[in-house]
């Protein structure tokens, strides 16, 4: 198996990886941590968000609020 660029942890992304899958800059990112529209795990002193909270993003079935990370104000 690769080992990815987050430390093997093929279930956590860095903040920048999380920005370029959903297609804003990293301070959005960093915004819907600070509002809690994002999940994050600290490892080796990294925030790292899981995966499946990006998927649980993409749905398009899952309602979103006007300070959603994929667009608005």
């Amino acid at each position: 198996m690769k080992k990815s660029r987050n430390g093997n942890r093929p279930g956590l992304l860095s903040i920048s990886e999380a920005a370029w899958i959903l297609g804003v800059n990293d301070g959005r990112v960093c915004r819907a941590i600070r509002l809690g529209l994002l999940p994050v795990v600290r490892r080796r002193g990294r925030l790292l968000i899981p995966a499946h909270a990006l998927a649980h993003l993409a749905d398009d079935s899952v309602p979103c609020t006007g300070s959603d990370v994929r667009g608005g104000a």
